[in-house]
This record gives C-alpha cells, structure tokens and sequence, in this order.
C-alpha cells in the first residue's frame, strides 16, 4: 500500500493550496497475499537485514523494517474462485455419491479421465470373469471341446471359438461395443449365455452415454466462457457529475457477446448490530448502474460501472484517509446467457481496499478507426488510469461542504442587492457575517473540509475575499 504526493506540503498546508493525490493501491497485484519477506529474521529481530551468499546486505523492497505482515483475507479471488473450505461436514462422501454426475462434473480433469477408462477397463474384464465361468461350467474349455475338436466330438459351446481367457476378454470387447468382427457368436445352447449377452449390451449402452455425457458437460461448462470475460485490476474513486462514485471496468474479449448480462456488487464488512452481535462477513448489496441505466448492460464494449457514494451507501462516511485503516471487500459478479451456446454464465472477482484507487479515472479504451469503419477497443488501456482533482473527504463531508457554499453564495447575492439599495428589508441584519464566520472559523481548521474547499474553490470560482471587502 502506497501514497503518492504531487506536491511536498502535507495535508495540513494552506487551504488554499493545492490538495495533494492520494492513491491508495499495492505495489503489484498480489490476489490473496501479501508475500512475505525474502530474508527470514529471528525471533526478537524484527529490523535485523538478511545478507547474500557473498556476504552483502539484502533488504526487501516490500518491507519496511518495524513493522508486522498483514494477510489479507478474502472471499473471492481476483480470478473469481471462491476462498472458501468446506470442513467438519458429516457422512461427507456419502453426501458427494448421491450426486455423482455433479461430482465426476466438478472433479478435476485427470480424475475424470480416469474413472472414464477405468469404467470401460473394469466392465471388460467383468464380463470376461462372467463369461468365463459360463463357458467353463458347460465344459468348453475342456482339451476335448476345444473349438478345433468340437465338429469331430459333435459338441456345440455356449460361444464359438473360445480357447482361454483371452477369448473371453475380446468376445466381452465386442459384445460391449457392438462390434461384432462375426468370429465369436452365442448359440442357442446356454440360455444364461443369452441372458448375460443382453445384459451386457444394455450396461455397455447406459455406461457410454453416461461417461459422454459427464466430458461433454466439462467441456462446455460455462466456467470456462468466463476466462474471457474481464475485470479491471483495480477500482477508482472520484467525482461525476458532483458526486463522489466508486467506478470499476467490465469487458468481455469474445466477438459472441453476453445475453442479459447483469452485474451485482457485494460488500462483505464486520458489523455489530444494536443488541451486540457481531457479523464478521456482513453482506452489504451496492447499487450499481452503467452509462445512466440500471444494471443490465448492453455489453458490446468495455463499461465502467458506477456505484454512487450517497446516503444509501455505506462508504457516505468514509474518507480517503478512513478507506486505508478499513478491512473490507467488495465483490463483483456478472452473469448472462452465453450467446452461442445459452447457457447462463457467471463470473467474479473482488476489490480490497488497498485495490482502491482514490482521485483517479479510467482512460477511455474505445475509439473509432476509421480504416476499418468499425469501433476499435485498446486492450491495453484496459486498467490505465489517470488521476484527478477529487475531494479527500467523506460523500458527507463533501455534502455539507457544498450546502455551505451553497448557502454562502445565496448571501452574497442578498448582500449585494442590499447594498444596491433595491432591497425594502435593507434594514434588517444580513446573514452573511454570521455565515463566514461558520465557513472560516469551524469548517476550514478541519484538515479534510480544507483539503476540499480548496477543490471547491478552484471549480467553482467562488471569492471570499471580495464578500469580506464590502462593509455590512
């Protein structure tokens, strides 16, 4: 985590000043960890270095010396997969073979081949074990009753030419798979024959259709469809329109574009509630909208969606400064119908606060090419950001900041009609002293009112300084 400074003077400067950015982001994207240090230090040496192999001194660039490694949890990685484990759950297993089609679905790939192969293997040699014992309890397998004596000794097997095992293996081979190379056959002689050759046929059937069914639903899991969707690396906060939005990028890369596509925003916070229970992954859902629609998009480029900071929200009372020493996590999900397939897809991924950029925006990617008369989308701009004057103040604070000025601006106007001598209540005391009083005296000593009057100020064009040279 890091805070860059455009200028030298600190927070505490001059309102007037020029209000320096704050960022509040990670050295590089790290997913779930903040990786520990290189060097191990012992116990009781917490500032001692580490040194190279030949004896020089090596100092992590990630770690600043006194302080402690933080972990930071989350729920939902940056690539979606959810940093949850199941444990202590009884009769398990069990639970899992009841819903075994869903369970061959979601086991990894190697695992699935191999019940896939081992299926075929074991039901061959299965039905070779049976068709053994048929064959060798009517006496074919007998020196005597072997396929080149039975025409001489008139003797009709149960399966023709069956010398060993072997045989038995390969006729369970083509009786499975229906391949019928026409040199083994049943006859009419072993009616238990007849019977294990039906039975075998209708195994063979379920057994393939089954094991084709499983790969083919891994192979077109929409799982997959949302590696080609995309997340921004990081979210920004800054103003639109007056107001202080928390704003992260969706982009889809495919040329067959989401159906219906819908994002949601999840904050998961502690919470304690008014009788003393405590939530430690309290859900909180945030109201996001793109390009002044609701939450549906029509997704056919890279969108920003925007999360308006205002009194339903639960950042209104959170400053730059208080989105640093915070803990919490906002997740994202997109869902939508796959266009070239339908099937509904999801896809997640989450934000930390220390993934949250304060007084920067995302650069616009599209852009329109004229050689190929066609909308370009630059990719690499995906997760480029510039920073932006942006207030470090709560949405509140900003709010009450505004309403003053607000109200200041509105006294002028009185004063000076006033003073012009039109006004019939000429003889009644302004508002206005009393007004800057307010303003100068009890806003402006607060480091985050000044830091944000002083963004105010330059936008808004607004001179105290020729208020304060009219007499009363």
């Amino acid at each position: 985590m890091s805070v860059k400074k455009d200028s030298d003077q600190s927070l505490l400067s001059s309102p007037w000043d020029h209000p320096p950015h704050i960022v509040i982001s990670t050295q590089r994207d790290l997913g779930d960890v903040i990786p520990s240090s290189p060097c191990s230090l012992s116990p009781g040496t917490p500032n001692s270095p580490c040194r190279t192999p030949n004896g020089s001194i090596r100092r992590s660039r990630n770690f600043r010396p006194g302080t402690t490694r933080r972990f930071r949890r989350r729920a939902v990685f940056k690539h979606g997969e959810v940093n949850v484990i199941q444990s202590k759950l009884n009769k398990r297993k069990l639970r899992f073979l009841q819903d075994i089609f869903t369970t061959l679905v979601d086991t990894q790939w190697r695992w699935t081949l191999l019940i896939f192969a081992l299926s075929f293997i074991l039901s061959w040699l299965g039905f070779a074990v049976i068709w053994w014992l048929i064959c060798f309890t009517h006496g074919d397998l007998e020196a005597s009753h072997l396929p080149p004596l039975q025409e001489e000794n008139n003797w009709t097997p149960c399966v023709y030419n069956i010398f060993s095992f072997a045989s038995c293996f390969l006729f369970s081979i083509e009786t499975q798979h229906t391949i019928g190379y026409g040199f083994r056959t049943t006859t009419e002689e072993c009616p238990e024959a007849i019977f294990m050759m039906c039975m075998q046929s209708i195994y063979g059937v379920m057994t393939q259709a089954f094991m084709v069914g499983i790969v083919f639903a891994k192979m077109t899991r929409p799982k997959h469809r949302s590696q080609t969707l995309l997340f921004s690396k990081n979210a920004v906060i800054c103003q639109r329109d007056g107001e202080l939005c928390l704003m992260f990028r969706v982009g889809d890369i495919r040329k067959s574009h989401i159906i219906g596509a819908n994002i949601r925003a999840n904050l998961i916070k502690c919470r304690t509630t008014k009788e003393g229970e405590f939530f430690q992954q309290f859900q909180t859902e945030l109201a996001v909208s793109t390009d002044g629609c609701a939450s549906d998009l029509f997704f056919i480029w890279p969108m920003i969606v925007v999360h308006k900071i205002n009194e339903e929200s639960p950042f209104y009372t959170m400053s730059a400064s208080d989105m640093l020493q915070e803990r919490f996590e906002i997740v994202v999900i997109l869902e939508g119908t796959v266009e070239s397939t339908g099937q509904s897809t999801q896809t997640r991924s989450s934000y930390l606060n220390t993934e949250i950029l304060w007084g920067h925006r995302f650069e616009s990617v599209v852009s329109y090419n004229k050689e190929r008369q066609s909308y370009e989308v630059d990719y690499r701009r995906f997760n480029e950001t510039v920073q932006v004057d942006t207030p470090l103040c709560s949405a509140k604070e900003l709010q009450e900041i505004c309403k003053y000025q607000d109200d200041l601006t509105s006294a002028v106007k009185d004063f000076h009609y006033d003073i012009g001598g039109a006004s019939p209540i000429f003889a009644q005391k302004p508002r206005l002293p009393f007004l800057l009083e307010n303003w100068k005296h009890q806003l402006l000593p607060n480091p985050k009112y000044s830091q944000s009057h002083n963004f105010l100020h330059r936008t808004r064009h607004f001179d105290t300084d020729s208020i304060r040279s009219h007499p009363e």
